[in-house]
């Protein structure tokens, strides 16, 4: 959990930027408060935004619903062991890593079904992209961080996305030219899955 005074900071350095018309907080913005999806980052830092909106925009962030929810959260750290009294795992995001961040974000979108929730830079390096509950991060490197062909002959998994109707995505995929390296099939355990590789050779696990 980070420290609280922090979180202050941050939030108050997000009030600034919109205040001073920094279009890169207009992403951060966007990702964070469902009434700003619609607009375009000029809309954005044209919209009256206060203090209590950016450290809403920092709790969600941390994984908490309010301001209120974030400061009990970091109220219940324990000062003499700096962990936890109780915690709970609400998700995770995965993080691959691409030589063509627009090329990446073509093949999420138009052959994975998913949708962009924010990108920053320009051009981008940072990226998320999600379809309904499942999100990966998209980091833009210069060189490979792992081989393809070691990805490859190691089947190393870049993320694992549960699934309902696994045959259902299964067929849409097909029908989008997605490159399968296992196709749908059923493991000995019971479980259907298929992996798919993206244009970096990461490799994405389905599982239904």
């Amino acid at each position: 959990m980070p420290n609280l005074e922090n979180l202050r900071k941050q939030a108050k350095q997000i009030l600034k930027w919109h205040r001073n018309q920094v279009t890169t907080v207009a992403p951060i913005l966007r990702a964070y408060k469902p009434e700003f999806e619609s607009l375009d980052d000029r809309q954005i830092l044209a919209t009256e935004f206060r203090l209590a909106e950016a450290q809403e925009v920092v709790a969600r962030r941390e994984g908490f619903e309010t301001w209120a929810a974030l400061v009990r959260g970091c109220q219940t750290m324990n000062p003499s062991t700096n962990t936890l009294s109780t915690s709970t795992l609400t998700s995770a995001e995965p993080q691959l890593f691409t030589l063509d961040m627009q090329r990446s974000l073509d093949f999420y979108q138009s052959i994975l079904g998913f949708s962009v929730r924010f990108s920053y830079g320009d051009p981008p390096f940072y990226a998320q992209v999600f379809r309904d509950s499942a999100k990966l991060n998209l980091r833009l490197v210069h060189e490979p961080v792992v081989p393809p062909e070691v990805l490859i002959e190691h089947e190393l998994l870049s993320a694992s996305i549960t699934v309902e109707n696994i045959k259902e995505l299964f067929l849409e995929f097909k029908v989008k030219s997605a490159e399968f390296f296992k196709p749908l099939s059923t493991e000995p355990w019971g479980a259907r899955t298929m992996v798919v590789k993206d244009p970096d050779g990461n490799l994405i696990l389905f599982a239904g």
